[in-house]
């Protein structure tokens, strides 16, 4: 229920790039409400001087602490009609808007939200990359630690994938996507609705190879096509223990990782089996014979956890 006295947050979908592409509906609600809380006041005073509109600003951004956004609540429980927008597209989408959205839901606030203009839709669309299911996953990690690890949870996912990226770690997470996805088709957009908009097609591999002659500029939607059996990487026996033991890494137990390798680099489970036994056997010699050898990957994976599993863990 909604209380009767408060006002209503009106979460507002601005340009990303050309300043033509707001919608009446936006320019109308900018001029009607009392507080507008921006991204960064700079850039929204942009788009309300272009349209002559007057309006009290107040910044709302990832730092923003938490007396800012309950004086923002207070206003809109106050009566207030707030507008919610980001500093391009539809806030809540990679930016602080959604904390702002779900404190309004927390306390029975009225939200309303007027579309318009996406990056990640507009990126999608215009890749030729299929559209019926795709995941957005935000921006990934800075660390390649954390980044590695963050795309190879993504390697089963069918759909297409669409990233943000900043231009100066374009490159890198490129040569992740390479390594860890493997070679699939890509689309890289870029300034997309301004001037110098760019759309580049191909090959993951064939794009490393594009921004290692040029410099990145720009802010980046990076749309990558989702796991098919022609973009699975073959793996060298090395590259399939090693699959294994960062998956271990995360918690999953040495049978789980075992099954997943399997499924996801087309290996019969038996093969993978072997070369993790082989492995150890020859990082830790008092393994040798502790295993028997059966033909059955179901029967044994049990012998595994308990013998090779647990003994290395002691």
């Amino acid at each position: 229920m909604s209380h009767q006295q408060s006002g209503k947050l009106y979460v507002c979908a601005t340009p990303i790039g050309n300043l033509e592409d707001v919608t009446l509906r936006v320019l109308r609600t900018l001029k009607e409400v009392d507080l507008i809380a921006a991204e960064d006041t700079r850039r929204t005073r942009k788009l309300l001087s272009h349209y002559e509109i007057k309006a009290k600003l107040i910044s709302f951004h990832r730092f923003s602490k938490l007396e800012k956004k309950t004086h923002i609540i207070d206003q809109i429980m106050s009566g207030k009609k707030v507008a919610l927008v980001s500093d391009a597209g539809l806030p809540g989408i990679s930016d602080p808007g959604h904390d702002l959205v779900q404190i309004c839901i927390e306390n029975s606030v009225d939200i309303e939200v007027l579309p318009g203009p996406s990056a990640l839709l507009s990126a999608l669309v215009i890749s030729g990359l299929p559209t019926d299911r795709f995941l957005f996953v935000g921006f990934a990690p800075r660390t390649v630690a954390r980044r590695k690890k963050f795309l190879g949870e993504l390697v089963d996912e069918a759909g297409t994938l669409v990233l943000f990226e900043a231009p100066h770690r374009i490159k890198k997470l490129l040569e992740d996507l390479l390594e860890v996805l493997g070679n699939r088709r890509i689309a890289i957009v870029r300034e997309l609705t301004k001037i110098h908009e760019e759309v580049l097609r191909g090959q993951v591999s064939e794009m490393v190879e594009v921004f290692r002659e040029r410099e990145p500029r720009g802010e980046f939607v990076v749309i990558v096509e989702g796991r098919k059996e022609g973009n699975i990487p073959t793996l060298q026996d090395q590259e399939i223990v090693d699959k294994v033991k960062e998956i271990e890494d995360r918690g999953m137990s040495t049978r789980k990782a075992i099954e997943q390798v399997a499924m996801r680099y087309n290996v019969s489970k038996n093969r993978v089996y072997d070369l993790v036994v082989e492995d150890r056997r020859r990082g830790c010699p008092k393994t040798k014979g502790i295993l028997p050898k059966v033909g059955n990957y179901s029967y044994m994976r049990s012998d595994f956890e308990v013998n090779v599993g647990s003994f290395m863990r002691n």
